[in-house]
């Protein structure tokens, strides 16, 4: 059974951006990057709200931006490689290759392809994490908090809902990013 994984950079005060919809503080440094690009070589799906979809699109073609580095080519090849449902009722078709849309996230679907799927899937926008975290379906959170506090935003975990969860990895980076690991207790 594969795991459904849901990951966020967020501000040390819990949000995914500020108030404004920014996230610039949020880019990581090219260790960093390296990191969470071994984090996602496992991902075989990502499940995504239309937002982040939209945001993630650039992955497809990230020759676009100044120079990418290496850490942003070796993502992209993973993000290319990778399945990706995006669960919109207003995207009216997907234009990146391997991806298809769902009008409705249907709880009892998502735990066929955690039991079905040979690679992990990852679970990424808070609305949409929102309603995997209420059916109990995510088992681990893993967080990159970055060293800013925004004040308000999209917060990065649901209001309403307790989580039990266990920590079981650590670790700081040189520019301040300390990376939380946890799994569902």
């Amino acid at each position: 059974m594969a795991r459904l994984i849901c990951t966020g950079i967020i501000s040390l005060d819990g949000y995914i951006n500020d108030e404004q919809g920014n996230f610039d503080w949020s880019a990581p440094d090219e260790e960093v990057h390296s990191f969470v690009n071994d984090l996602e070589r496992p991902i075989g799906t990502y499940l995504y709200g239309r937002r982040l979809y939209e945001v993630m699109r650039f992955w497809a073609d990230p020759h676009t931006g100044p120079d990418p580095s290496p850490a942003v080519l070796d993502y992209a090849r993973i993000w290319q490689a990778a399945e990706k449902v995006v669960y919109s009722t207003s995207l009216e078709s997907a234009d990146t290759p391997r991806t298809r849309i769902e009008r409705a996230f249907d709880p009892k679907a998502v735990q066929s392809l955690k039991d079905t799927a040979d690679r992990d899937l990852s679970i990424g926008g808070p609305h949409l994490a929102a309603h995997a975290f209420r059916a109990g379906l995510v088992d681990e959170v893993q967080l990159f908090v970055s060293p800013v506090a925004v004040g308000g935003g999209t917060r990065f975990l649901p209001g309403g809902v307790r989580l039990d969860l266990k920590l079981a990895e650590q670790l700081r980076f040189a520019n301040g990013v300390v990376y939380l690991r946890y799994q569902a207790a």
